[in-house]
């Protein structure tokens, strides 16, 4: 079953358009087949009318003639009937008519006709021919061979048949693939739409036309597509809202630590727990962020790089870029940026030393490691991280955060086409590969 699943083709089009087809070439095969079943009887009837009403024409004709102009009579007869006549031997070496159903009606109807001494052969002394025996009287010792082109006994009706089923299978062929096109184009255009929804994005509404299942298949993804966009704007507008109410109260706070404590390092203290706030609202901002608002642009990826590794640089960060030259890729800087800035920023928190920025590029895909020297992350663990609000303190070193920065890099890489892999370095950390698709 698993082989014959992998022989058969994978999309819902050419699948249709096979079992269509197959059903086509099937009924078309059992009709011919029980048409020749049927048309065989009276087709031999036919045939052997003919055989014997031109075999009794010559024996008429041989008898009526006088001797001497019987010669005359075999000329005329081979140049317009093409029909010939020779004598029968004893020695005369017979290739039978096919044994088939068809050829043993013929003989049994031409015995009918012309006695049952008579004999059929499809070639006599290896000479090919539709050959008839008779003799002139039932008593008549000389027995003589009617030669019919053997068109007369095997008669090209199928030829012609299987020259219109083809022509008609064609034809029904053709209208499966435009009924199995028909069924299946809308099913892609929502596939396609679906993978615009899973990247973040907002796909333009599918046309409701159609049957009234394809139809209302169409309306109710627009209404979910429609909610989901809905959704992700009041969310967005929310947090928004949250962020500005509470930058304000917290730049309050900070204006009031510096100025009202005398003591340094409780002043300090504060002031690093307001910029922690400052920074987790950040983080709450960015992944809230409606990402496919930026519209991509064809962008130097390696000028990108080289800019997010200088500005990391003047932060303090201990980032090394490996340079290395890479395509123009259609990419949505600002949101790359960030997910390459929230990797950075956490190989250096949980790593705990310097931080390695190098890229590579195939035939297929870019790819951008950032790597670490850090205490890695679990397997088991990889796919839970990048979930919103998920952190593995034990396994990086217990430093605090929101757990949104993988969730953040993750829904970029995928808003891209592409996916975020987590992989052990061999020397020890962690590698953060952003895989982007060559588009």
């Amino acid at each position: 079953m698993n082989a014959l699943s992998r022989m058969l083709p994978r999309s819902l089009l050419a699948r249709t358009f096979l079992l269509l087809a197959l059903l086509i070439l099937l009924t078309t095969a059992v009709w011919f087949s029980l048409y020749r079943y049927l048309d065989a009887e009276p087709r031999a009837r036919d045939t052997a009318q003919l055989a014997a009403s031109a075999v009794n024409l010559v024996r008429a004709s041989l008898l009526a003639a006088a001797a001497d102009k019987r010669p005359r009579l075999f000329q005329e007869l081979g140049s317009r009937e093409g029909i010939r006549l020779l004598p029968a031997e004893a020695d005369d070496r017979l290739l039978p008519l096919f044994d088939s159903r068809s050829h043993r009606l013929l003989q049994r109807e031409l015995a009918a006709r012309l006695g049952p001494q008579t004999r059929v052969a499809a070639a006599v002394n290896d000479e090919p021919g539709f050959w008839i025996s008779f003799r002139l009287d039932e008593g008549d010792e000389d027995e003589f061979w009617l030669i019919l082109p053997r068109e007369r006994a095997t008669r090209n009706v199928a030829g012609h048949l299987l020259g219109w089923g083809a022509l008609a299978v064609l034809l029904t062929l053709i209208v499966a693939w435009l009924i199995a096109s028909r069924i299946s184009r809308p099913l892609r255009a929502m596939a396609a739409a679906a993978a615009t929804v899973g990247h973040g994005q907002t796909p333009p509404p599918l046309a409701e036309s159609g049957a009234e299942e394809m139809r209302r298949l169409a309306g109710a993804f627009n209404a979910m597509a429609s909610s989901l966009e809905r959704h992700e704007r009041d969310r967005s507008e929310v947090l928004a809202g949250i962020s500005h109410d509470l930058r304000t109260p917290l730049t309050r706070l900070r204006l009031e630590a510096e100025m009202s404590l005398a003591d340094e390092n409780a002043r300090q203290g504060v002031i690093a727990d307001i910029e922690e706030m400052e920074a987790v609202i950040s983080q709450f901002m960015d992944y809230a962020r409606h990402e496919s608002g930026e519209a991509p642009l064809d962008t130097d990826l390696s000028a990108l790089l080289r800019d997010i590794a200088e500005r990391r640089q003047a932060a303090g960060c201990r980032l090394r870029l490996t340079p290395s030259e890479l395509p123009r890729l259609q990419l949505r800087p600002k949101a790359l940026t960030r997910a390459l800035t929230n990797l950075i920023d956490n190989a250096s928190k949980y790593g705990g030393g310097e931080v390695w920025l190098q890229a590579a590029a195939d035939a297929e895909t870019v790819s951008i490691d950032v790597i670490d020297r850090g205490p890695g992350i679990p397997p088991a663990e990889i796919e839970r991280l990048k979930r919103p609000f998920t952190r593995l303190e034990a396994a990086r070193s217990g430093a605090g955060g929101t757990g949104l920065g993988l969730a953040i890099v993750d829904r970029v890489a995928r808003l891209h086409g592409g996916r975020l892999d987590l992989l052990p370095n061999p020397d020890g950390g962690l590698i953060a590969r952003l895989i982007l698709p060559r588009r």
